[in-house]
């Protein structure tokens, strides 16, 4: 994360203990995905609290190099697919799901398209002032359509839920990402990961809502998914 080593490892126990309370809530299989989201944020932290040690020290180049992987792959590969995934599968209004689904499909190219850039290309970790930034030398053009793209499939999703307070995370979301964009855009993956990775709590309280309405509005279909 952004800042310091303190602040990501802080932020990292954080988010296990929302993670394993999310993931204690969420008692059926298709709330799985979306109730671990906290604890994958929780990894991400920590891998950063870790960067912040080696990329002090050349002695741990190695851990470096794993610590830096752990971050982007979760970052550039497992959310696009993982965000949009997750929400479809709690969705329980048939139209909302199928709209999900074409995001889904999108996310698994987006994922695949980047780990194939990361495993060619690969990434490098610095300490710039108070940030990590992460250099890769991915083509410009791929960067910008990809980047969009990146944006649709992670950002999107919950405003196709029929779920309000999915909406409020989704805005939530969205609002992190216009500013890291305005105010730390050389620094976009990180800092907007720290942004998502607080406001991922709110996975916890959008559960509520989900298991309460999907009984009480249908119960036979919440039945067959749950």
């Amino acid at each position: 994360m952004c800042f310091s080593a303190t602040v990501s490892f802080t932020a990292g126990a954080v988010l296990t203990v929302i993670g394993i309370a999310s993931f204690k809530k969420a008692t059926k299989p298709n709330e799985r995905l979306f109730a671990v989201i906290p604890l994958l944020f929780a990894v991400q932290q920590f891998a950063e609290g870790f960067l912040w040690i080696t990329l002090s020290n050349s002695s741990h180049a190695q851990l470096e190099k794993v610590c830096t992987a752990v971050f982007i792959i979760i970052a550039q590969i497992v959310w696009p697919i993982w965000v949009p995934l997750s929400i479809q599968q709690m969705e329980i209004n048939r139209t909302a799901r199928q709209l999900l689904s074409y995001f889904t499909g999108l996310g698994l190219i987006v994922s695949l398209s980047l780990m194939w850039y990361f495993i060619t290309y690969g990434v490098k970790a610095e300490i710039d002032g108070y940030h990590i930034t992460y250099l890769q030398t991915y083509p410009d053009l791929f960067k910008g359509i990809g980047g969009y793209f990146y944006v649709l499939v992670t950002i999107l999703p919950p405003f196709f839920s029929h779920f309000k307070r999915m909406w409020l995370l989704g805005l939530a979301i969205l609002i992190s990402y216009l500013v890291t964009k305005m105010y730390y855009n050389n620094y976009l993956i990180s800092v907007w990961c720290f942004f998502a990775a607080v406001i991922s709590t709110v996975v916890y309280y959008v559960l509520f809502e989900v298991k309460s309405k999907s009984l009480r509005l249908y119960p036979d279909v919440a039945n067959k998914l749950f």
